[in-house]
């Protein structure tokens, strides 16, 4: 029984923290984060240790990057690979409510919490999150360091980008492509592709204009 290292002392490391079963896993956890003023205290009795340089003294231990948007975990992920910690270190959390049926995978390092829906030959890439109560119809697609939020609603066959961030209670229409590290806020309705890095919002969701810059 391995140790279970959490990177990012977060609302999502105490949500992960909190799923049936994780603990009796794991034969302790550990938690880093780059915060000085968090290290010597406790997230629900689990001792914060340091930086997450220190994650390479901890070979024996499983990792799970508990960072909430998508370009943060990739940029750990990253500079934990350049500290020497190899992929097949990392844990996948998987809320004992959700069932995976045949045919759908879960990549490395992702966490899917309470109440989320797989239909049919959903893929889930690696480092993705998916918050409670989303639905994932057949055929999606969630590339890595992608996040759901709770309550999103996706078509079947929908592509959502490396990094793209899906906002509470959205719904995308089927077969419809979100891009790479583009944002859908809460509550929008997705009726059309969204490029990749922009952000979208509304019902129907249409572009954010950003403010025109007054010189003088």
């Amino acid at each position: 029984m391995s140790g279970l290292l959490l990177l990012a002392a977060s609302g999502l490391a105490r949500e992960v923290l909190a799923v049936p079963g994780l603990l009796q896993r794991h034969a302790s956890v550990t938690l880093l984060d780059d915060d000085p003023a968090r290290w010597g205290t406790e997230v629900h009795g689990h001792p914060v240790r340091g930086g997450l340089e220190l994650a390479g003294e901890y070979p024996d231990h499983r990792l799970l990057v508990c960072v909430g948007r998508g370009a943060a975990r990739r940029a750990v992920v990253r500079r934990l690979h350049g500290l020497g910690v190899r992929p097949d270190r990392y844990a996948t959390v998987v809320h004992p409510d959700v069932r995976v049926p045949p045919g759908c995978r879960v990549g490395r390092g992702s966490v899917l919490l309470a109440g989320v829906v797989l239909t049919a030959d959903v893929e889930v890439g690696e480092h993705v999150v998916v918050m409670p109560h989303a639905t994932l119809t057949h055929d999606v697609v969630l590339e890595e360091f992608a996040t759901v939020c709770a309550g999103v609603q996706l078509g079947g066959g929908v592509r959502v980008g490396t990094g793209a961030y899906l906002g509470m209670a959205a719904a995308v229409r089927e077969r419809l492509v979100v891009g790479a590290d583009a944002v859908l806020g809460m509550g929008a309705v997705l009726t059309a592709d969204l490029p990749p890095g922009e952000t979208w919002a509304g019902v129907p969701a249409r572009p954010l204009r950003r403010p025109v810059e007054v010189e003088g």
